[in-house]
């Protein structure tokens, strides 16, 4: 009773925690937070000291005492208390100008596919611990069919392929349900890190993530581009340890990132391969929908859909339609009681039961 009572002052969430990014929904509001899953903290004395954009912007240049960190790795919680104060200091964020000081939101929560009943149980007690009066659990493909406004409730096959920060999932969706998936720990964050490779062992120079990164996005390519690409990659030399440029192009940063794109591929094939006989011919005829920042990548839509001989197209804003999914799950509490995972902790009340 008290719960509702705090949920009357508190404002529904729905949340996108990925690798990279985590994204904030607020009902009636839209997305409020769109910040980098990336903490900073004062190691002496335990505290925060920038969270999101501010503490991705201190990543390898921090002093000994300060520590930045990634709590989430392949979309799974590695540090429970700094994703439990990354969360509160979302949902005080979000209700800053609330003057209600104790905030009890409902929250959505969106999660990867082959996540561990401990897994699952630590993504709803750090959101409980952060503030949160309900957690509901949903599955991301799914959260991103529903942002994508696909029928999703209907008897017919809806392919999705998320390729996030830390994971790629690929997912066959009918009736409410996925029918067949494949998850893999090949997305955004491996393609950075091929290109840190490629640069270290083609032209001894070390470069550092943020650099990777924007390179990627820059000039990063799945299939060959109209016009050249270029841009100057900078590093330290491996021989010499003094700063070094160099030119690359589009084509040597796709042979980078060559290994990664080959792996998303042959999984959509394998998928495919999986998939019952009717939900194929209707994937053949409405495509394959992809979803996340992997998306992005110039071409991979291409690419996927020679290989695949399937059509493919992108969904509108790619990187926000797991967290409009769940924006959406906030507005329709029957679709979210038939798509959410079932709560660890009625599951633990069962075996209890059960064992008594």
């Amino acid at each position: 009773m008290f719960k509702n009572y705090l949920g009357k002052f508190s404002k529904d969430l729905g949340i996108d925690l990925g690798t990279s990014n985590t994204l904030v929904y607020c009902r009636d509001k839209g997305i409020v937070i769109n910040e980098p899953s990336v903490v900073a903290l004062n190691i002496r004395t335990g505290q925060i000291v920038a969270v999101g954009r501010n503490a991705k912007d201190m990543i390898g240049k921090t002093p000994a005492h300060i520590s930045t960190v990634k709590p989430l790795v392949s979309g799974i919680i590695s540090d429970f208390e700094v994703t439990e104060k990354m969360l509160k200091f979302f949902i005080e964020r979000v209700h800053r100008d609330s003057f209600f000081f104790m905030p009890r939101p409902r929250v959505v929560v969106s999660v990867p596919l082959d996540l561990t009943e401990v897994e699952r149980k630590a993504v709803e007690d750090a959101a409980l611990n952060a503030g949160s009066r309900e957690v509901y659990l949903v599955e991301e493909p799914m959260a991103a069919a529903i942002g994508s406004r696909l029928p999703i409730t209907e008897p017919v096959g809806n392919m999705i392929v998320d390729i996030g920060g830390g994971m790629t999932e690929i997912a066959i969706i009918s009736l409410g349900g996925v029918v067949t998936w494949k998850s893999l720990r090949v997305a955004g964050d491996e393609m950075t890190r091929n290109i840190i490779k490629y640069a270290r062992e083609t032209f001894n120079l070390l470069l550092g993530e943020r650099v990777a990164e924007d390179i990627k996005i820059r000039v990063g390519t799945a299939a060959e581009p109209e016009e050249p690409l270029e841009i100057e990659m900078r590093g330290r030399d491996m021989i010499t340890g003094l700063p070094k440029e160099i030119i690359v192009n589009d084509s040597q940063i796709r042979q980078a990132l060559s290994r990664s794109v080959k792996t998303i591929v042959d999984s959509v094939k394998i998928a495919l391969e999986s998939t019952p006989p009717e939900l194929v011919a209707d994937i053949y005829e409405r495509g394959i929908v992809m979803t996340g920042g992997g998306a992005l990548l110039r071409g991979m839509d291409a690419v996927i859909s020679r290989a695949a001989e399937v059509p493919v197209r992108i969904t509108d804003d790619p990187l926000t339609c797991v967290v409009r999914g769940t924006g959406m799950l906030l507005e329709d509490r029957n679709l979210l009681q038939t798509v959410a995972l079932p709560s660890s902790q009625e599951t633990q009340k069962e075996a209890y039961t059960a064992f008594r």
